[in-house]
């Protein structure tokens, strides 16, 4: 029904950047909430930033202040500009968002995640 795909991981220095991207498509009727987690080898998956369709963002502590959450609700997209990587910012990012959908005549609202992308700081 919604189709989310991640694309701009890799391995980037400890003090870089990286910019993912995460496009929605499929039957959908309007995107509430648009976000990522992250989960890292052995813990498990927490929240990064979320982004309402108004422009209202949230943050995790960790990374407050160096990464930038945003959307374009034009294109279903949500991009997470991340600054001054550290090495515990090594994790899969899963993009999410809470996406409309008609289903046999109503519009319901669930939680889709996307199948994640990479992100490895280390020199």
């Amino acid at each position: 029904q919604v189709q989310l795909v991640e694309s701009g991981g890799g391995l980037v220095q400890p003090g870089g950047s990286l910019r993912l991207s995460c496009s929605a498509s499929g039957s959908i009727f309007s995107i509430n909430a648009m976000g990522w987690y992250r989960q890292a080898p052995g813990k498990e998956r927490e929240l990064v930033a979320t982004i309402t369709n108004l422009g209202a963002t949230n943050y995790a502590d960790s990374v407050k202040g160096r990464f930038t959450i945003s959307r374009d609700n034009a294109k279903n997209t949500v991009y997470l500009q991340m600054n001054s990587l550290k090495s515990e910012d090594t994790a899969v990012y899963y993009c999410n968002c809470n996406a409309g959908v008609w289903v046999l005549g109503s519009v319901r609202y669930r939680d889709y995640w996307g199948k994640g992308t990479l992100v490895t700081v280390s020199s």
